[in-house]
C-alpha cells in the first residue's frame, strides 16, 4: 500500500487556528515544535508459520479429533486414518515370521548336523554345501519378514496424524470417512486441515519505489488495532524485497514485518493500517502543511508582515500529518498565510 501523503486525514489531524487580515486571508503563526514524520501503510496479516498437514498413509478418515479454531499442543492427536486393512497386514507380517523363524531353526539343526559329519569326510562336500545354503536362505527370509513386519508398524503408526507444534488449526478439508491419499514424492496428497502458529504473525504490505528508501530492516512499525489512538501494538521489518514489483498499478517494493508474542486480537487475513517513524526532530520552526506551496523546483510561503505579503524560498525538512519543518526561510512567530494571495497581493 502506497504512503498517503495527505495532509488532513480525517479525524486526528491537528489543524491551526486561523486568523484573518482585513482581506481575510487565513493564516497560522510559526511555531517551535516536535515534528516526527511517518509513512501511513496498510497490510495484510498472515501467519509466520503455517502447515498443511497432510496423512503419509492414505485411507477412510475414521476420526477427526479438532475443530477449526482449536488450539492445540506439538504432539496432539488430530485426525485418525482408518487402520483395518494394516491391522491385516500386520497379522499376516506376524504370521510370516514365526514361519521363517521355525524355517531357520530346522535348517540351522540340518546344517550344524551336516557340518559335524562333513569335518568327519562322512558325507560330500556338495551335500554340506546345499544344507548350508538351506540355512542362510531361511535367515534371508526371517530378516525380510521382519523388515516387512517393521514397515507395516510404521505406516499404522502413521494412522494417527498428530499436531507439528503449537498453534491453531485454521480450517479441516476433510470429513470423517472420506477416503484420502497420502502424500508422496509422485503427488501432492490429501490436504486434511491447515495449521499455523499465530502467536507470530508477518505483515506484508507493499511501498512505493518513492518512499521504501526510507525504510530499514529491523525498523518498527506501529500496528493501529482499533480506532482508539492508543490501541496499537509494534512490529519489526524483517525483509525488504530487492526487486520492484506493481501492485494495483503502482511499482513499488514488497515489505514484511513480523509480530512477536500476538495476544490474540490480530487474526491470519486481516488488514492493517500501520505508522512507521522515519524521521523526528524535538525542536524545529514549524508551519502548517497547507501553508507551504509548490512553485516549479522549490517550495514557498507566503509571510504577512504589517499588511504586506512577501513570498519566500524555504527549505522544508520533516513533515507529519499537520505541520511541516522549515529550515530556512521563515523565522518563529512570523504570521504565514494558508492560501495562496492573488497575483500582484505578494512582493517577491
Amino acid at each position: 500500500m502506497v504512503a498517503l501523503a495527505v495532509a488532513s486525514w480525517q479525524g486526528w489531524i491537528r489543524r491551526p487556528s486561523p486568523a484573518s487580515d482585513k482581506q481575510g486571508s487565513p493564516s497560522a503563526t510559526a511555531t517551535r515544535e516536535a515534528v516526527e514524520s511517518k509513512l501511513l501503510l496498510s497490510g495484510e496479516v498472515t501467519p509466520a508459520l503455517q502447515v498443511e498437514v497432510k496423512g503419509e498413509v492414505g485411507g477412510k478418515v475414521k476420526i477427526i479429533h479438532v475443530a477449526a479454531g482449536q488450539n492445540v499442543k506439538k504432539g496432539d492427536l488430530l485426525v485418525t486414518i482408518d487402520d483395518t486393512d494394516l491391522l491385516n497386514e500386520l497379522a499376516s507380517a506376524e504370521t510370516d515370521i514365526d514361519g521363517a523363524r521355525l524355517s531357520v531353526d530346522k535348517n540351522r539343526g540340518n546344517y550344524e548336523r551336516a557340518r559335524a559329519l562333513f569335518e568327519q569326510k562322512l558325507i560330500s562336500k556338495e551335500v554340506f554345501a546345499n544344507l548350508e545354503a538351506d540355512f542362510r536362505i531361511s535367515e534371508n527370509t526371517l530378516e525380510k519378514s521382519e523388515r516387512r513386519l517393521q514397515t507395516v508398524k510404521d505406516r499404522l503408526s502413521k494412522t494417527r496424524i498428530l499436531s507439528p507444534g503449537d498453534g491453531t488449526i485454521l480450517d479441516i478439508l476433510v470429513n470423517e470417512g472420506q477416503v484420502v491419499v497420502a502424500a508422496a514424492s509422485v503427488n501432492s496428497g490429501t490436504t486434511l486441515m491447515l495449521f499455523a502458529d499465530v502467536s507470530r504473525l508477518l505483515i506484508n504490505t507493499h511501498v512505493n519505489q518513492m518512499d521504501v528508501a526510507r525504510l530499514v530492516p529491523t525498523g518498527k512499525m506501529l500496528i493501529h488495532l482499533s480506532d482508539a489512538a492508543n490501541d496499537t501494538t509494534e512490529a519489526r521489518i524483517e525483509f525488504i524485497a530487492p526487486i520492484a514489483t506493481v501492485k494495483n498499478n503502482i511499482k513499488g517494493f514488497e515489505v514484511q514485518s513480523v509480530l512477536e508474542n500476538n495476544d490474540g486480537r490480530l487474526k491470519p487475513g486481516m488488514s492493517v493500517s500501520m505508522d512507521v517513524p522515519v524521521g523526528r526532530v524535538d525542536s524545529a520552526i514549524t508551519v502548517p502543511v497547507a501553508a507551504v506551496f509548490k512553485e516549479r523546483d522549490t517550495k514557498v510561503v507566503y509571510v504577512r508582515k504589517a499588511g504586506v505579503v512577501e513570498k519566500r524560498k524555504v527549505a522544508v525538512g520533516l513533515t507529519d500529518f499537520n505541520r511541516a519543518e522549515i529550515k530556512s526561510g521563515v523565522e518563529e512567530g512570523e504570521e504565514i498565510l494558508l492560501i495562496e494571495p492573488p497575483e500582484g497581493h505578494e512582493k517577491s
